[in-house]
């Protein structure tokens, strides 16, 4: 087996993300400096953000709330014999 092909193992390293909180962890760098955690992420905090360009957002909405609503049913007119 080959020596030296593994990285340095850091099991104390810091983990800063850019809201504020950090906390610590094992990883290959000392610091390790994240954009988002799970203390920010809005998955995890339960706020949602929504980026609507161009009206998006709302052209989806509409065209579920379209798929959603029963569609009226046709009246067929009987045929006449003669």
């Amino acid at each position: 087996m080959k020596k030296d092909i593994h990285p340095t193992y850091f099991p104390d390293a810091k983990v800063i993300c850019s809201c504020g909180s950090s906390f610590v962890t094992g990883a290959t760098q000392k610091d390790v400096r994240v954009e988002i955690c799970a203390n920010c992420h809005p998955f995890y905090t339960g706020e949602e953000k929504l980026i609507d360009t161009a009206g998006r957002v709302e052209k989806f909405k509409s065209r579920r709330a379209a798929a959603t609503a029963p569609k009226p049913k046709k009246v067929r007119a009987k045929k006449t014999q003669g």
